[in-house]
């Protein structure tokens, strides 16, 4: 039997920002191989906390460990080796084809800055086949549809390689069938460890095999969804009165809101 490992360790971290705490000593552990979810209403510091385990922030305080080494302390290229991260953000302003965006991502697998062989080659072509991409390599990206840069930005980081991936809000603004072709897509990943905010919480439960709950910038629930996901629960995070069971077909919870439980 495999044991668990511990992957990412967070401690004490403490985030300020012109005075506003946004993220108030928060310590967590992620097990290796496991995909973690991170749930919490609009500010309560997800994406704040994410940014600080893929480097984008330094806390002012506390560290982040993944495999035992503090991430702040890594070198650039050995981060980029170790973790690969889909910031909620999409910044890309430059029209390249979709292969040769993809293709990018492999300069942390590469030497003196050489990409374009056969092995990547095969990597990226792969990566876009299993969000369905293929088809559409030779597309430039800024022409493609909100869901199909989401695929990918996403294709990116699956041919980074890496064997931890931190996504943050992946399926926001998504139809139905791209969230689950996009969760499905990781959830599918072997021997990777992952990371995610996640909107939806029926998403959270069905993908999940451990969920931290956020609430002003701490961390106040963790643990598998039938532990975490908890009418009471559900209700001090997002004021809303809601129903738990489980789905006939995936034994997996199964959450329909009521209503505004106001307070």
């Amino acid at each position: 039997m495999k044991q668990n490992k511990t992957r990412l360790v967070g401690e004490r971290i403490t985030f300020t920002v012109n005075g506003a705490k946004l993220l108030d000593d928060v310590n967590f552990e992620i097990e290796d191989g496991s995909f973690t979810g991170l749930i919490g209403p609009n500010g309560c510091g997800k994406t704040t906390l994410l940014k600080t385990v893929y480097r984008y922030y330094r806390p002012d305080r506390g560290a982040v460990y993944l495999d035992g080494d503090d991430i702040h302390r890594l070198r650039p290229k050995l981060a980029a080796q170790k973790m690969a991260a889909l910031p909620q953000e999409n910044t890309i302003v430059f029209d390249f084809p979709v292969m040769e965006m993809v293709m990018m991502a492999r300069f942390a697998k590469s030497k003196f800055l050489k990409t374009g062989g056969g092995e990547d080659t095969a990597v990226c072509e792969n990566s876009l086949k299993r969000l369905g991409l293929y088809e559409m390599r030779d597309r430039n990206f800024l022409s493609l549809s909100g869901g199909e840069k989401q695929r990918a930005l996403l294709a990116s980081v699956l041919a980074q390689e890496t064997k931890f991936i931190i996504l943050d809000e992946p399926a926001n603004h998504l139809d139905i069938g791209q969230q689950i072709l996009i969760m499905d897509a990781v959830k599918r990943l072997e021997e990777t460890t992952v990371f995610a905010s996640i909107h939806d919480l029926n998403l959270a439960a069905r993908c999940c095999d451990n969920i931290l709950a956020m609430k002003a910038g701490r961390i106040i629930a963790s643990g598998p969804p039938e532990k975490v996901l908890t009418p009471a629960l559900i209700r001090e995070l997002f004021q809303v009165d809601a129903r738990i069971d489980r789905d006939p077909e995936t034994s997996r919870l199964h959450i329909r809101y009521v209503g505004h439980a106001g307070g």
